[in-house]
């Protein structure tokens, strides 16, 4: 594997990937990256929210089996290999896109992959808030949701960021992997075109983007949470 990593020939195979392949995957694998976690999003927060708010002595409190049927939902689809998962969604990813190969079909499981990641994700930054904000609030009269949407979420909104920032992340590394079962980006020229035809400079270079590309995400989500926090911009 790494005798020949850079003879002549690996070097003009890597070229000439970096020339016709690489650029267009790179905005696959941004593409598929980005709209999973914002739908992923869609679904986990609500969900994260109504574990905390949900709880007996929560805002908003809901019967114990729904709560038990919602963390028992949640802890098993955690628990699923992703690799596995992709497999198991094939059914629900043909109906929705209509095909379980390609680009857009990955984003199907990823985002059931995501979304309990999400909603536990946003459940750790709620715990965090102070009880005392939340009294303060209900003494003041708010209802369930004004605390819900005015209080909890905007106070925690510097923690969500680097949560989501996180699932960012994990959710890029999961992409990677979807070029398994046929998806693109980055992750396919790693596993297709490098490993499989070992031209593995391919598949080095490859890494390499995803690794910068983590790095990006994580850089401007840490920006982002720090530029939100009232705890800096106070100091």
């Amino acid at each position: 594997m790494y005798s020949n990593l850079f003879s002549p020939q690996s070097v003009a195979e890597l070229t000439a990937a970096l020339q016709t392949q690489f650029l267009p995957a790179i905005w696959e694998t941004f593409y598929v990256t980005v709209l999973s976690t914002v739908l992923a999003t869609v679904l986990g927060l609500p969900l994260g929210v109504l574990l905390v708010a949900g709880e007996q002595n929560g805002v908003l409190p809901l019967p114990r089996w729904l709560m038990s049927v919602l963390n028992v939902v949640i802890n098993l689809l955690r628990s699923i290999p992703f690799l596995i998962l992709m497999i198991m969604v094939f059914p629900l990813s043909r109906l929705i896109i209509g095909t379980t190969v390609g680009t857009t079909a990955t984003i199907v499981p990823l985002v059931v992959a995501a979304f309990p990641f999400v909603a536990r994700l946003v459940e750790s930054s709620l715990r965090e808030l102070d009880a005392n904000i939340i009294e303060a609030a209900q003494s003041m009269g708010a209802t369930p949701m004004q605390i819900i949407c005015k209080v909890m979420i905007p106070e925690s909104v510097p923690s969500l960021l680097q949560n989501f920032t996180i699932a960012l992340t994990t959710i890029l590394g999961y992409s990677a992997m979807s070029g398994i079962i046929g998806g693109g980006g980055l992750g396919k020229i790693a596993i297709d075109y490098g490993y499989y035809r070992y031209k593995y400079l391919v598949m080095y270079a490859a890494v390499i983007l995803l690794i910068l590309l983590v790095q990006l995400f994580q850089s401007v989500g840490t920006k982002l949470a720090a530029k939100c926090d009232k705890r800096l911009k106070n100091r």
